[in-house]
């Protein structure tokens, strides 16, 4: 709405929802699309015949591998329990995505692609389509820099490839650069984790048993979500969260200790994009955790703490935990105790993805990450390439120093490429407003209250498309260098 303000172009878009926000983008006067698509409108259930040829052509002429995306989407596997994906039925949705997403590009021809970072298959395959075809992106998401943000054309890294050294460093200490950190650890606990949304679960539960239930056949994201077994999935949940809680209760230990030496690992939160799309062959952290444990010293443990929001998702199998804990040289850590003390006493810090290496930075602590992270431009950070060689990048990472100018150094270059701009408290204020604190999501939208909350949020939102323009000029410069 601010960008077509500021911006004399065509506009086109594809629309991935439920049915209901369906009308509003269908009437809506907001923004003049010359053109939309409603994802879910091109996949059909009934599509038998596949062309595997066709998708086979796709993965050399885009450089995509289907399966990897595929067998990581949190729907397709693993983690639905509503509807078990066959083989072909992955394949034709993949086959019908594919070809609108090729239409539209031959169609439009687009000089930019505006997306969030993408969370489903399905979207990270039209974005790595837009990569292949020279489409210029912009794609916003949180920084892991205080509650700023930043736009980039790849999640993993920073644009342009800068240089450390091309950074003056200010005189802060280690001490001080903890600070922003800990704002960073607020940001999430008041924007991301809602403490009580009872309220909201009420009305959206009442709501979803008195409506009319379609999604579950025009939308494969609700295949199989009946009324009967989405009340069941809700019941089971919350008695597994509560035997599985009193399980790490009484088993992972609150007093661990840290007079010995040890390597940090922090699990990973399940079914997210850090391990599914960022990490797809690190999806096994018990897997990860044994091959870690199967490379460390002699001398030194395996601390392997609980993600602490992994509660979101029910928390894991008690029968993983017991995996963990049974391997001799690891000892299995409660997600409530302090990940400041860990990285205060560890050796290393070993993690798949997330911010971890970097806060074991900020506490004078190398680390070795298992995919690509933009704060892996810090010299004390590994990237590494294969297991074979962790045994050997272990013990030359423990000797690694952090310097400080190096960490002044990144902070220096994420002023200069991160925006003021609070992505999880927006997304919490949209969803407060429109989706019931997020636990309702097939909801009607009103035209006059969007538009309301546009005008609400007009500072913010000018100063986003602002930055997006800046952005697209410095996207169009490079590319005519």
């Amino acid at each position: 709405n601010y960008l077509e303000k500021m911006i004399d172009a065509e506009y086109f878009a594809i629309i991935d929802i439920t049915n209901k926000p369906k009308s509003f983008f269908e009437n809506q006067k907001l923004v003049k699309f010359k053109k939309i698509w409603f994802f879910h409108d091109h996949i059909s259930k009934k599509n038998e015949k596949i062309d595997l040829e066709y998708l086979h052509g796709i993965e050399k002429k885009f450089n995509i591998d289907i399966w990897k995306l595929a067998l990581n989407e949190r729907l397709f596997f693993n983690f639905y329990d509503f509807h078990k994906f066959t083989s072909n039925e992955i394949l034709s949705i993949d086959e019908q995505a594919c070809r609108l997403f090729e239409k539209i590009l031959d169609e439009v021809k687009p000089d930019f692609f505006i997306t969030k970072q993408p969370a489903l298959h399905h979207l990270e395959l039209f974005y790595q389509m837009c990569r292949a075809k020279g489409v210029k992106v912009l794609m916003l998401n949180n920084s892991n820099f205080g509650s700023r943000s930043i736009i980039v054309e790849d999640i993993s890294k920073f644009d342009n490839n800068p240089n450390l050294d091309n950074f003056k460093p200010e005189n802060k200490t280690f001490e001080e650069n903890r600070r922003f950190q800990k704002e960073l650890k607020k940001n999430i606990d008041v924007n991301l984790i809602t403490k009580n949304r009872s309220s909201s679960y009420l009305k959206s539960a009442l709501k979803f048993l008195s409506e009319k239930n379609i999604n579950q056949e025009t939308n494969y994201n609700y295949f199989g979500r009946t009324k009967f077994k989405v009340l069941k999935s809700e019941l089971k949940y919350n008695i597994k969260l509560k035997i599985r809680k009193n399980f790490i209760n009484k088993k992972l230990t609150l007093n661990p200790n840290l007079r010995t030496k040890f390597i940090f690992f922090p699990m990973s939160l399940d079914m997210e994009r850090s391990t599914l799309i960022d990490a797809p062959y690190h999806t096994n952290q018990i897997e990860v955790i044994r091959s870690i444990a199967k490379s460390i010293p002699a001398n030194q443990k395996l601390y392997v703490k609980e993600h602490p929001s992994q509660y979101l998702r029910g928390w894991r199998e008690i029968s993983d935990y017991n995996s963990i804990m049974k391997i001799p040289n690891v000892i299995l850590i409660h997600p409530e105790f302090s990940s400041e003390k860990l990285y205060q006493k560890c050796s290393l810090v070993i993690t798949i993805s997330g911010t971890a290496g970097f806060e074991a930075a900020l506490y004078e602590k190398p680390s070795i990450i298992l995919n690509e992270l933009r704060y892996s431009i810090l010299p004390s950070v590994h990237k590494l390439k294969s297991f074979e060689e962790l045994p050997s990048v272990i013990n030359n990472s423990i000797e690694t120093k952090v310097n400080i100018d190096d960490i002044n150094r990144y902070v220096k270059l994420l002023e200069s490429v991160t925006i003021e701009f609070n992505w999880l408290e927006f997304q919490q204020k949209f969803q407060k407003e429109f989706y019931f604190n997020d636990t309702f999501r097939d909801a009607e939208i009103s035209e006059s209250k969007l538009k309301k909350f546009l005008e609400q949020n007009k500072n913010i939102l000018e100063q986003l498309a602002k930055d997006h323009v800046k952005k697209m000029n410095e996207l169009e410069n490079n590319s005519n260098c």
